[in-house]
């Protein structure tokens, strides 16, 4: 591969700025239990609901199992080329939009990490001030990022599989038990299965729900950066499998039914939101509803604060090498994400990650396009040049095919009504078709490959 690094060297490296080599690959097992860490967060749970709750049970299942299968689809691609190529997200940005663009696309990336540690970590947060109201939201705040932060000091070859796979059990174990106390206090109920607007479903609102699920394609990248520790030899497992239909269907479909069926058993939740469910937890449960959320939210931000400090070394690193370690990384984003929470930056942030969202989907066609066409193309993965001295400022077809299909997603957004429904579809067509089209009509990226 283009830019190999010794295994001195290697051994020595995070890996923001070099592939991954085959000597610091995971088994398969241990990348499963780090990868699985995603699959808990709480956020999937109020979407959910929130999905059943504006357009009905059936379109909000619907929705989802087609979100299940698109992302399958989707990861199976870009899980077999990270693990082929070893890259990240950033590495492989500067072959896709040279290395300014790669600049966005990582800080895009590093934002909405941060964005979800934050959110998650909230959740945290207010629950160990609710349920202990002598400690305050900011020093709650602060015990949360204080024990997230060294969780991230070693890295995903280290000790996080680890981590995640003795807390796996008790994150499903949450689940069943909080669904069995639900029925023993409320009864059980069909309400979860008509859920909806009071004016019924809307027609077409399963469309809505698979759309909505595109805002998150974000796991795509979360899928390449972790991907890229794979062995070749576990290739079709995890592309199957690991960063498969089956996690989507625990990550998306198994915790949107438990979200549906606790809005319709525990009464006088109030305004959905993650805070509501974690409420309705602490109703249930008492402290061990507690317990069930640190367990759920300490899982995924394994995973953001990671890819935050990942990503954030990278985006410095383009503009000179700073003497921090891992560690140092980890402290500025554990510092970043105190901020956040203790300012009252939601909205903002909402709307912020709906904008990004729109990046993400152009990110996610691009990369397809390109890796799809390339590999047919006969292109050798050892081949690919990424590193920063032998790449362009930009790459013109990538930028372009990038601001083309992003420029039309949020002026579709902007636009609101039925067309802001097609704003993420629309930016997955044409950023796939403009990039797609230039590699056809002559625009290779492999004119940039092989120069030293």
């Amino acid at each position: 591969m283009a830019g190999n690094v010794s295994a001195s060297e290697a051994d020595n490296s995070d890996f923001s700025n070099v592939a991954v080599p085959p000597h610091a690959r995971m088994p398969k097992g241990a990348l499963t239990m780090a990868w699985w860490a995603v699959c808990s967060a709480v956020f999937y749970i109020v979407v959910g609901a929130a999905m059943a709750l504006n357009f009905g049970t059936r379109n909000a299942i619907i929705g989802i199992v087609m979100s299940v299968v698109a992302y399958g689809v989707v990861n199976a691609v870009l899980s077999r080329f990270a693990i082929r190529t070893g890259l990240s997200v950033a590495l492989f940005s500067r072959v896709l939009f040279g290395n300014v663009g790669a600049g966005l696309a990582t800080l895009i990336f590093c934002a909405t990490a941060i964005y979800y540690a934050v959110f998650e970590g909230s959740v945290i947060a207010v629950g160990i001030n609710t349920v202990v109201p002598s400690i305050s939201y900011p020093l709650a705040a602060l015990i949360v990022v204080l024990y997230s932060v060294p969780l991230i000091f070693g890295s995903i070859q280290t000790w996080l599989d680890k981590f995640n796979g003795v807390l796996l059990p008790f994150y499903l174990l949450g689940l069943v038990v909080a669904v069995a106390l639900a029925i023993g206090e409320y009864g059980y109920s069909d309400k979860w299965l008509n859920l909806g607007p009071e004016t019924g479903a809307p027609a077409g609102g399963w469309w809505s729900c698979f759309v909505y699920y595109m805002g998150v394609w974000v796991l795509m990248m979360y899928t390449f950066d972790y991907a890229r520790f794979g062995r070749l030899e576990d290739a079709r497992y995890h592309a199957i499998f690991n960063f498969g239909t089956p996690f989507y269907l625990v990550a998306f479909l198994m915790s949107g039914l438990f979200g549906m069926f606790m809005i319709g058993t525990v009464p006088d939740l109030g305004a959905l939101s993650e805070v509501s469910v974690l409420l309705a937890l602490l109703k249930l449960m008492g402290i061990w509803g507690l317990a069930f959320v640190w367990v759920t939210q300490t899982r995924i931000n394994t995973a953001n604060y990671y890819l935050a400090a990942v990503n954030l070394e990278a985006l410095v690193q383009l503009f000179g090498r700073l003497p921090f370690g891992r560690v140092g990384w980890a402290i500025a984003v554990g510092v970043i994400v105190y901020l956040l929470m203790l300012a009252d930056v939601f909205t903002y942030l909402l709307q912020a990650l709906a904008y990004q969202g729109i990046f993400v989907v152009a990110w996610v066609a691009i990369a397809l396009a390109h890796i799809l066409i390339e590999r047919n193309n006969g292109a050798k993965d050892h081949a690919i040049e990424y590193r920063a001295t032998h790449m362009p400022a930009f790459n013109a077809l990538g930028i372009s095919a990038w601001i083309i299909a992003a420029a039309v997603g949020i002026w579709l957004h902007l636009w609101g009504g039925d067309y802001s429904g097609l704003s993420a579809p629309a930016t997955a067509a044409l950023g796939f078709a403009v990039y797609a089209i230039g590699m056809r009509s002559g625009y290779s990226v492999r004119s940039m490959v092989g120069r030293s």
